[in-house]
Protein backbone atom coordinates (compact mmCIF):
# COMPACT_ATOMS: atom_id res chain seq x y z
CA UNK A 1 0.00 0.00 0.00
CA UNK A 2 1.16 3.78 -0.60
CA UNK A 3 2.79 5.10 2.61
CA UNK A 4 1.09 8.76 1.37
CA UNK A 5 -2.50 7.22 1.74
CA UNK A 6 -1.65 5.70 5.13
CA UNK A 7 -0.17 9.23 6.13
CA UNK A 8 -3.13 11.27 4.93
CA UNK A 9 -5.65 8.74 6.34
CA UNK A 10 -3.98 8.74 9.62
CA UNK A 11 -4.44 12.46 9.85
CA UNK A 12 -7.62 13.07 8.36
CA UNK A 13 -9.32 10.57 10.24
CA UNK A 14 -7.47 11.70 13.98
CA UNK A 15 -8.47 15.01 12.76
CA UNK A 16 -11.80 14.57 12.12
CA UNK A 17 -12.79 12.17 14.92
CA UNK A 18 -12.45 15.07 17.37
CA UNK A 19 -15.51 15.57 18.84
CA UNK A 20 -15.58 19.41 19.39
CA UNK A 21 -19.51 19.14 20.06
CA UNK A 22 -19.21 16.94 23.75
CA UNK A 23 -15.75 19.16 24.76
CA UNK A 24 -17.13 22.45 24.61
CA UNK A 25 -20.03 21.40 26.35
CA UNK A 26 -17.97 19.27 29.19
CA UNK A 27 -16.03 22.63 29.26
CA UNK A 28 -18.47 24.90 29.16
CA UNK A 29 -21.72 23.61 30.44
CA UNK A 30 -20.25 21.05 32.74
CA UNK A 31 -22.98 17.88 30.93
CA UNK A 32 -22.52 15.16 28.31
CA UNK A 33 -24.07 16.62 25.05
CA UNK A 34 -24.85 12.97 24.33
CA UNK A 35 -27.29 12.73 27.33
CA UNK A 36 -29.20 16.05 26.04
CA UNK A 37 -31.74 16.11 22.92
CA UNK A 38 -31.27 13.46 20.77
CA UNK A 39 -27.54 12.38 21.80
CA UNK A 40 -25.86 13.60 19.11
CA UNK A 41 -22.15 15.31 19.37
CA UNK A 42 -23.09 18.25 16.72
CA UNK A 43 -24.03 21.96 16.05
CA UNK A 44 -27.74 21.10 16.10
CA UNK A 45 -28.00 19.20 19.58
CA UNK A 46 -25.65 21.87 21.00
CA UNK A 47 -28.45 24.48 19.79
CA UNK A 48 -30.35 22.59 22.17
CA UNK A 49 -29.14 23.57 25.57
CA UNK A 50 -30.00 27.09 24.59
CA UNK A 51 -26.02 28.19 24.10
CA UNK A 52 -26.06 29.63 20.62
CA UNK A 53 -22.42 30.53 21.30
CA UNK A 54 -21.46 26.83 21.77
CA UNK A 55 -23.50 25.65 18.87
CA UNK A 56 -21.84 28.45 16.69
CA UNK A 57 -18.20 27.20 17.80
CA UNK A 58 -18.79 23.51 17.23
CA UNK A 59 -19.97 24.44 14.18
CA UNK A 60 -16.82 26.84 13.29
CA UNK A 61 -14.70 24.30 14.98
CA UNK A 62 -16.05 21.15 13.31
CA UNK A 63 -15.66 23.25 10.08
CA UNK A 64 -12.37 24.14 10.62
CA UNK A 65 -10.83 20.78 11.77
CA UNK A 66 -11.84 19.25 7.70
CA UNK A 67 -10.36 22.53 6.40
CA UNK A 68 -7.03 22.40 7.67
CA UNK A 69 -6.97 18.87 6.90
CA UNK A 70 -7.77 19.41 3.29
CA UNK A 71 -5.24 22.87 3.55
CA UNK A 72 -2.42 20.21 4.84
CA UNK A 73 -3.47 17.57 1.78
CA UNK A 74 -3.63 20.24 -0.84
CA UNK A 75 0.29 21.58 0.47
CA UNK A 76 1.90 17.80 0.71
CA UNK A 77 -0.64 15.25 -1.03
CA UNK A 78 -2.32 17.22 -3.79
CA UNK A 79 -3.71 14.37 -5.85
CA UNK A 80 -5.15 13.13 -2.45
CA UNK A 81 -7.69 16.33 -1.60
CA UNK A 82 -11.08 14.05 -2.34
CA UNK A 83 -9.63 10.86 -0.19
CA UNK A 84 -8.62 13.15 2.93
CA UNK A 85 -11.81 14.96 2.79
CA UNK A 86 -14.08 11.35 2.79
CA UNK A 87 -11.60 9.97 5.53
CA UNK A 88 -12.14 13.46 7.89
CA UNK A 89 -15.65 13.42 7.01
CA UNK A 90 -15.96 9.35 8.45
CA UNK A 91 -13.82 10.63 11.34
CA UNK A 92 -16.53 12.80 12.39
CA UNK A 93 -19.23 10.18 11.95
CA UNK A 94 -17.32 7.59 13.63
CA UNK A 95 -14.75 8.60 16.31
CA UNK A 96 -12.58 6.23 17.86
CA UNK A 97 -12.57 8.03 20.72
CA UNK A 98 -16.56 7.42 21.09
CA UNK A 99 -17.12 3.87 19.99
CA UNK A 100 -17.95 4.97 16.70
CA UNK A 101 -20.69 6.96 17.56
CA UNK A 102 -20.27 10.67 16.17
CA UNK A 103 -21.91 13.33 14.45
CA UNK A 104 -24.00 13.91 11.11
CA UNK A 105 -20.75 15.17 9.13
CA UNK A 106 -22.60 18.32 8.01
CA UNK A 107 -20.60 20.58 9.63
CA UNK A 108 -17.61 19.14 8.70
CA UNK A 109 -19.04 18.65 5.03
CA UNK A 110 -19.13 22.55 5.11
CA UNK A 111 -15.30 22.30 5.73
CA UNK A 112 -14.73 20.20 2.77
CA UNK A 113 -16.71 22.35 0.24
CA UNK A 114 -14.84 25.68 1.47
CA UNK A 115 -11.76 23.87 1.12
CA UNK A 116 -12.73 22.97 -2.48
CA UNK A 117 -15.16 25.35 -3.61
CA UNK A 118 -16.26 29.04 -2.11
CA UNK A 119 -19.33 28.94 -4.60
CA UNK A 120 -20.38 25.56 -3.27
CA UNK A 121 -19.91 26.63 0.36
CA UNK A 122 -22.07 29.65 -0.72
CA UNK A 123 -24.51 27.95 -2.55
CA UNK A 124 -24.95 25.66 0.65
CA UNK A 125 -25.14 28.28 3.31
CA UNK A 126 -27.78 30.26 1.11
CA UNK A 127 -30.10 27.09 -0.10
CA UNK A 128 -29.79 26.43 4.12
CA UNK A 129 -30.94 29.43 5.27
CA UNK A 130 -33.80 29.81 3.12
CA UNK A 131 -34.82 26.22 3.16
CA UNK A 132 -34.62 26.20 7.26
CA UNK A 133 -36.85 29.71 7.56
CA UNK A 134 -39.32 27.52 4.69
CA UNK A 135 -39.54 24.67 6.59
CA UNK A 136 -37.77 24.90 10.09
CA UNK A 137 -36.00 21.55 9.98
CA UNK A 138 -32.41 21.65 10.21
CA UNK A 139 -32.21 17.72 8.99
CA UNK A 140 -34.19 18.67 6.09
CA UNK A 141 -32.19 21.68 4.91
CA UNK A 142 -29.11 20.31 5.53
CA UNK A 143 -29.76 16.84 2.99
CA UNK A 144 -31.72 19.35 0.78
CA UNK A 145 -28.85 21.77 0.59
CA UNK A 146 -26.41 18.96 0.11
CA UNK A 147 -28.51 17.87 -3.06
CA UNK A 148 -28.41 21.40 -4.76
CA UNK A 149 -24.46 21.37 -4.25
CA UNK A 150 -24.26 18.00 -5.67
CA UNK A 151 -26.66 19.56 -8.56
CA UNK A 152 -25.33 22.51 -9.02
CA UNK A 153 -21.16 20.57 -9.78
CA UNK A 154 -22.84 19.95 -12.70
CA UNK A 155 -23.76 23.38 -14.17
CA UNK A 156 -19.86 24.26 -12.78
CA UNK A 157 -18.30 21.67 -15.03
CA UNK A 158 -16.49 21.48 -11.34
CA UNK A 159 -14.18 18.15 -11.16
CA UNK A 160 -15.77 17.04 -7.61
CA UNK A 161 -19.13 16.00 -8.63
CA UNK A 162 -18.55 12.27 -7.82
CA UNK A 163 -16.89 12.99 -4.46
CA UNK A 164 -19.70 16.19 -3.84
CA UNK A 165 -22.52 12.99 -4.51
CA UNK A 166 -20.64 10.52 -2.19
CA UNK A 167 -21.02 13.15 0.46
CA UNK A 168 -24.61 13.61 -0.02
CA UNK A 169 -25.01 10.09 -0.24
CA UNK A 170 -23.37 9.60 3.47
CA UNK A 171 -25.51 12.84 4.61
CA UNK A 172 -28.98 10.64 3.39
CA UNK A 173 -27.63 7.86 5.21
CA UNK A 174 -26.44 9.53 8.69
CA UNK A 175 -29.91 11.55 8.52
CA UNK A 176 -32.10 8.25 8.49
CA UNK A 177 -33.42 8.35 11.71
CA UNK A 178 -34.58 11.90 10.91
CA UNK A 179 -35.97 11.19 7.24
CA UNK A 180 -38.14 8.52 9.63
CA UNK A 181 -39.30 11.67 11.86
CA UNK A 182 -40.21 13.82 8.97
CA UNK A 183 -42.12 10.85 7.50
CA UNK A 184 -44.36 10.90 10.79
CA UNK A 185 -44.67 14.15 11.43
CA UNK A 186 -41.97 14.04 14.57
CA UNK A 187 -38.89 15.07 13.94
CA UNK A 188 -38.33 18.37 16.05
CA UNK A 189 -38.64 22.29 14.25
CA UNK A 190 -35.40 24.63 14.75
CA UNK A 191 -35.68 28.03 16.88
CA UNK A 192 -33.97 30.95 14.01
Amino acid sequence: MDINLIIVAVYSYLLGSIPFGLILTKIFLKKDIRKIGSGNIGTTNVLRTGKKSLAAATLLLDLMKVYFSIIITFTYFENLISYSSLICLIGHIFPIWLKFKGGKGVATYLGVILALSFKFFLIFGISWLILSFLFRYASLSSILSSLIVFVCSYFFNNNFSLILFIFFIIILYTHRENIVRLKNSEESKIKL
